[in-house]
C-alpha cells in the first residue's frame, strides 16, 4: 500500500481514480488544484503525487518545479499532452514517469507500483562512488571532481550517478533513456547526448579529449578514471 495525492482537477477523474486506487489497497488523498497540491505534498509527505498538467491554477510544469525544489517524491505526470518534447521537457523537469490520458486506475496503480520499486533499488545503492577523483554521493545527492563541488541539475545528477555506480562497463543509450529518464521509447536519444554535453562541460572535459566519459561510437558510454 502506498499514500498517493492525487492532484486532478476534473471531479469524474478524480473520483474514479481514487476510488481504483482505494480498492487496490492504497490511501488516497487529493488537491483539485495546483497550489493546494503543492502544499499537501510538502506538509503530508506521500509516497507518491500524481500529478495533471491542466490544473486551474498554475500548470502543473510549474507545480513539478516547485515541488522539485522542496522534496523528492517520487511524481508521476498525468497529462492530455502527448507531444514527444512536452514530455521529455516534463521527465528532465523532475518527473518520475508520465501517463498520457485516458488512462486507468488498473494502469495507473501499476506505474505507482514501478516507481516505487525503482526508489526502493536506487535507495538499496547509497553507497558513495568513487572514479578517480570524481566523487558521487547518492544520499546527499552531491558529486565533486578533484575536491571541488561540482554545479549539476537533479537529471545531470541522476545520469553522472548512473555511468558512475557502473563505472568501467560501457551503458547504452537505451538504458540510460529507460533508467534514467524512464523514457523506454525511440527518437530520443539527443536528450542523452546534451545532457553528456552538459556533464562533460562541468568535468572540464569535451567529447574530443575526455577524460571522465567516454563515447563508444554505436554502443554508449563509459566512465572511468584518467588513469584507467
Amino acid at each position: 500500500m502506498a499514500q498517493v495525492l492525487l492532484v486532478e482537477d476534473d471531479p469524474a477523474i478524480r473520483t474514479a481514480l481514487m476510488r481504483g486506487l482505494t480498492e487496490r489497497g492504497h490511501a488516497v488523498d487529493s488537491a483539485a488544484a495546483g497550489m493546494p497540491g503543492l502544499q499537501a505534498a510538502v506538509a503530508n509527505a506521500p509516497d507518491i503525487v500524481v500529478l495533471d498538467l491542466g490544473l486551474p491554477d498554475v500548470d502543473g510544469t510549474v507545480v513539478l518545479r516547485m515541488l522539485r525544489g522542496a522534496s523528492r517524491v517520487p511524481v508521476i505526470v498525468a497529462t492530455a499532452r502527448d507531444d514527444e518534447q512536452e514530455i521529455v521537457a516534463v521527465l528532465d523537469a523532475g518527473a518520475d514517469d508520465y501517463l498520457v490520458k485516458p488512462f486507468g486506475a488498473a494502469q495507473l496503480d501499476a506505474r505507482i507500483r514501478a516507481v516505487l520499486r525503482r526508489g526502493d533499488t536506487v535507495r538499496g545503492g547509497d553507497e558513495t562512488v568513487l572514479v578517480g577523483g570524481l566523487r558521487v554521493d547518492p544520499r546527499g545527492r552531491r558529486a565533486a571532481l578533484d575536491g571541488r563541488e561540482l554545479d549539476l541539475t537533479p537529471r545531470e545528477f541522476d545520469l553522472l550517478h548512473h555511468l558512475a555506480a557502473r563505472a568501467g562497463e560501457v551503458v547504452s543509450k537505451r538504458e540510460l533513456l529507460t533508467e534514467v529518464w524512464q523514457l523506454p521509447y525511440g527518437g530520443a536519444d539527443k536528450t542523452v547526448d546534451v545532457h553528456l554535453s552538459w556533464l562533460r562541460r562541468k568535468l572540464g572535459e569535451t567529447a574530443q579529449e575526455p577524460r571522465y566519459l567516454h563515447s563508444v561510437r554505436g554502443v554508449g558510454v563509459r566512465v572511468s578514471a584518467p588513469d584507467a
